[in-house]
């Protein structure tokens, strides 16, 4: 009877401990982890909602970036730090596609993490080089089903977001297409330039500046709706024909698995906080990116979405984890 009242009263006071540290929530600065080095696409997204956190928190959000293993190295950081608020993710889709593709990943994408929120995005285009006979998607198809094989696309690497992206759009399009792997965009973004390869599906902001020299062509933007940026280039489902064909370079937040509900919350509403402001969205969109925001199920929904996917891309695909 004693050891159940001691229980009890162990219990009591871990709940009331936990309670209260989520109440004075947060007491000193935060570490936003984020799986890319400094100075790319994920990274200056990651900074703006560090900021914007930072000031309706009252603490200071710092990025820490640590790439590697194809994000792994940063997702199973975070996987196995406190779950008490003060180490978060900055996290893209490698959170998921790392645990599918490679063998070495030490963490669950969905099991060790909860979600906080859904952030930002950058939607893919798809550009080819000047030299390809095709300024439609159409046009396109068409060529490739008079030569198959014959068209090359470039990615960023094997199992990054663009090269999944070519092999889901070759699937539905039921078009033979040979992916061409290269070790980061810069490099890949060069031989598609020099017409060294085809085509290529990227992110908006890194193909803009060829498509302006007039280097690259863009066919179709995989996004809900046109672009500002590129308003007289199509959406993918409006050039292929097939509803709700949406890819996008994606961001959001997730903290370690147990992290109070309360502490989650807070920094759900820092983040929707600056997602309300004109100009931070005005800020986001220059870079290409758009906003989304919302609440922590809604973004656990949307990686579970995406991780079936994703998952089915790289079954049919045959990609082989490493």
């Amino acid at each position: 009877m004693k050891f159940i009242r001691l229980l009890a009263g162990v219990l009591a006071f871990t709940l009331m401990a936990a309670a209260l540290a989520a109440e004075s929530y947060p007491s000193r600065p935060i570490r936003m982890v984020i799986a890319f080095p400094a100075g790319g696409p994920t990274d200056v997204n990651a900074r703006q909602f560090a900021q914007a956190m930072s000031e309706r928190l009252g603490q200071s959000v710092i990025v820490d970036n640590k790439p590697g293993a194809g994000g792994n190295v940063a997702s199973s950081l975070v996987a196995a730090a406190p779950a008490d608020g003060y180490t978060i993710l900055y996290n893209t889709s490698s959170l998921l596609l790392g645990a599918l593709l490679y063998t070495s990943a030490k963490h669950d994408p969905i099991k060790d993490f909860v979600p906080v929120v859904r952030t930002a995005g950058v939607p893919l285009v798809a550009a080819v080089n000047p030299s390809v006979p095709a300024r439609t998607m159409s046009e396109l198809v068409a060529l490739a089903k008079k030569q198959p094989g014959k068209l090359n696309y470039a990615s960023s690497g094997s199992g990054t977001i663009d090269h999944l992206a070519g092999a889901l759009i070759a699937q539905l399009l039921e078009i033979d297409i040979t992916h061409v792997p290269y070790k980061g965009t810069a490099p890949a973004l060069t031989d598609l330039v020099g017409d060294q390869t085809q085509l290529m599906v990227t992110t908006l902001n890194t193909l803009v500046p060829f498509i302006k020299d007039g280097k690259l062509v863009p066919l179709a933007i995989a996004s809900g709706q046109r672009s500002q940026v590129l308003p007289d280039v199509p959406t993918l489902s409006e050039a292929t024909g097939i509803p709700n064909l949406q890819l996008t370079a994606w961001n959001g937040i997730v903290a370690p698995a147990g992290t109070p509900p309360d502490i989650v919350g807070k920094l759900n509403a820092a983040v929707n906080h600056a997602i309300g402001q004109k100009k931070f969205v005005e800020k986001l969109n220059a870079f290409g990116a758009e906003v989304y925001g919302g609440t922590s199920s809604d973004y656990g929904a949307f990686l579970l979405s995406e991780q079936a996917r994703w998952k089915a891309v790289i079954q049919q695909a045959g990609i082989a984890p490493q």
